[in-house]
């Protein structure tokens, strides 16, 4: 049995799948398995997995499903101990296995091992800036309120957490065995996170290293926002239904928090009338994320009222500087965190 089992979802991702592949091929920890779950992808995405000569690879086809549906099924094919994440258009760098395998191997309580993550755009060039979470003492308001696995490409979890959160449904005329929730299309890696935390005994913890290079995707976000948005509601409901005195206590600093995070996702899109709506929005659903997190909020606002009202080449010369000054803050963050 392998040690790791590697589930890669896959759908319409030709253009970046073989370095997906590419990079877990490239892990220094070998004992794993990919497991490349087909959800009826239209494009030439699994004509290039086939191409792939390596017994540790193996391709499920289904029909579609979503993304937490080709998550569902590839934990039902793992044979490992530990189940490792990875987007199609994610990569992970050659360190990402060894690291967080030996962080589970020496800490029998922790059940969601996470990493932080370096931006890349769609050619695979650095954007320079990180996304570096929270790695201990992690809560469940914690993990409602700021999400500290940050992207589905980050997380290695142990089998045993999936089997203590598993539930059976009946989605598609037969009854199996569900992890994450299927009829979430949006959101379904903080409802799960959340469950995990407030329904099981595992710790989630993080390592200090920038393991994986998170692909940032440049669409329009005003075609998905609501969406988004509606989903991440639907997941705070389910939730309710039971921890309903934890969800009460925290559920609006919750709600400030993901407006914010998606006027900062309108503010990259270069959508001004959406960033201030929304950053707006935040404030009024909860004035304390100035209070808890003073300087990200401030930036977001002023981030937000400079694109709708600058030139747009100037704001972009303005963005520019911003994510240099971030992006070597960050830097000497990661450097310091490695120190202790």
């Amino acid at each position: 049995m392998p040690k790791v089992s590697v589930i890669v979802p896959v759908y319409n991702v030709e253009k970046y799948i073989a370095e997906t592949i590419n990079s877990v091929l490239a892990q220094t920890f070998t004992d794993f398995e990919i497991i490349i779950i087909d959800d009826e992808s239209k494009d030439r995405s699994i004509e290039i997995c086939e191409n792939f000569i390596d017994p540790r690879i193996k391709i499920v086809r289904q029909k579609n499903r979503g993304l937490a549906g080709a998550r569902n099924t590839g934990i039902r094919h793992a044979q490992g101990e530990y189940l490792a994440f990875l987007d199609s258009d994610d990569v992970w760098r050659s360190q990402k296995l060894a690291k967080h395998v030996q962080h589970l191997d020496e800490n029998p309580l922790v059940g969601v091992s996470f990493c932080g993550s370096e931006f890349i755009d769609d050619d695979s060039q650095p954007l320079g800036i990180y996304q570096i979470p929270q790695n201990r003492d992690i809560t469940p308001e914690i993990v409602l309120c700021r999400n500290p696995i940050g992207n589905g490409s980050v997380p290695v979890i142990r089998r045993a957490v999936f089997q203590d959160i598993e539930f059976p449904e009946n989605f598609y005329g037969i009854e199996e065995k569900f992890y994450f929730d299927d009829r979430f299309r949006q959101s379904e890696d903080i409802e799960c996170w959340v469950r995990i935390a407030l329904t099981t005994n595992w710790q989630l913890e993080g390592i200090p290293d920038i393991l994986t290079l998170y692909r940032v995707n440049t669409g329009s976000l005003s075609a998905n926002m609501l969406k988004q948005l509606e989903s991440w509601e639907k997941a705070i409901a389910k939730t309710r239904t039971y921890a309903p005195e934890f969800i009460a206590k925290w559920e609006s600093l919750a709600r400030a928090y993901q407006l914010r995070y998606l006027a900062r996702r309108a503010v990259r899109n270069r959508d001004g009338k959406a960033a201030v709506q929304l950053i707006n929005r935040a404030l009024a659903t909860n004035w304390k994320i100035l209070l808890y997190e003073p300087k990200r909020s401030l930036l977001t606002i002023v981030a937000a009222y400079l694109i709708w009202i600058l030139p747009r080449g100037l704001y972009r010369s303005l963005e520019n500087l911003a994510l240099k000054v971030t992006g070597k803050n960050q830097r000497k963050a990661i450097a310091n965190s490695h120190k202790k």
